[in-house]
């Protein structure tokens, strides 16, 4: 029956490493949420993540992913952090501490498909970790996992919204869950604490002023943003460490966190690297996204953020061995004296 084989799948996702799980219908999503997207999209939100406009019907409906779908495994991972991890005199997003997660999750999916096949020799199906245009919250909270938040981030009742979503969609008769309830009430802590005010206060995003968006791929970071960016070289939790929804939750998947036993990077050790030494130190992690050059200008805003007078020296190596950081070196020295 459909009821015990969604039980069955469920169990084994735990055994797998997956926090929760939940089933949605591999149906169009509800009209309301591709509204909702192409209107962010036409609102020039998406910034220049072109990918975002291709196939916006493909994205609200998985049997345009997968012929014959009928099912969508929802899985959540939390990442959320430990007090035993260690910390550095710098900020990198808390998902990027640890293990490249794409690679950590696709690997546990990969798995769970192959002992779904075990189990139900007929299955056919495939999963994504952000690799595919599936709109993952949509279906998320579809599947009862939990609902979206202020800061545009999916909140899950005992984990807070420190969790990286997995999909797979496939071809089972599975039950599908009630689709979740809930709401941030009258709270708006995420939005006032944005340090770039990119929050929209309806669960969208302004990608364009997003640190988070701004401080990977090689983007650029606008001198604008300097002041703002604080000490954070990769990625921005500010709207996450305020959430009254992540107070308590248990630490996350060991994997996705920094371990405990592992050096935490600091401002004096980065601003030091070769290339050389970035490939060596960010093999493995999402931080590799960010790009060397990318990396070193958050380096160099943190250093003048944290008026760091000891990295003079550092500072000013930089500038003569990398014409293109002149310009963030002069500003960070500016800064580090007071001006």
């Amino acid at each position: 029956m459909a009821a015990d084989l969604t039980l069955r799948v469920k169990h084994l996702a735990a055994e797998f490493g997956f926090a929760t799980a939940g089933i949605a219908p591999a149906t169009a999503v509800d009209g309301t949420w591709r509204q909702r997207f192409e209107q962010w999209l036409a609102e020039g939100h998406a910034a220049a993540m072109d990918y975002m406009h291709r196939d916006p019907a493909r994205r609200f409906d998985p049997q345009r992913v997968v012929d014959e779908a009928r099912s969508v495994i929802v899985l959540a991972t939390s990442y959320a952090p430990d007090p035993n991890d260690p910390v550095g005199d710098i900020d990198i997003a808390r998902y990027a501490r640890g293990r490249d997660y794409h690679k950590v999750l696709k690997k546990r999916a990969h798995a769970l498909c192959d002992r779904l096949r075990d189990m139900a020799p007929d299955f056919a199906g495939r999963a994504f970790v952000d690799s595919a245009p599936v709109a993952e919250k949509s279906l998320a909270v579809l599947a009862g996992l939990g609902w979206i938040g202020r800061n545009g981030l999916l909140i899950v009742a005992g984990l807070g919204s420190y969790v990286l979503l997995t999909e797979i969609v496939c071809n089972l008769p599975l039950t599908p869950d009630a689709p979740s309830g809930g709401s941030c009430g009258p709270c708006r802590a995420c939005i006032d604490v944005c340090p770039t005010a990119a929050l929209l206060g309806d669960g969208l995003l302004n990608v364009r002023r997003c640190l988070s968006y701004r401080n990977k791929g090689g983007r650029s970071l606008p001198r604008e943003y300097w002041p703002a960016a604080g000490v954070r070289v990769f990625g921005c939790d500010a709207c996450q460490e305020v959430c009254p929804h992540n107070i308590d939750v248990p630490p996350g998947d060991p994997q996705l966190r920094s371990s405990p036993g592992r050096r935490a990077l600091q401002l004096a050790d980065l601003l030091a690297w070769s290339e050389k030494d970035f490939n060596a130190a960010t093999r493995g992690s999402p931080v590799r996204r960010a790009g060397y050059d990318a990396l070193m200008l958050h380096a160099v805003v943190a250093a003048g953020n944290a008026r760091r007078t000891d990295l003079r020296g550092r500072l000013e190596a930089l500038g003569r061995d990398r014409p293109a950081l002149a310009e963030a070196v002069a500003w960070a020295l500016a800064r580090i004296e007071g001006d």
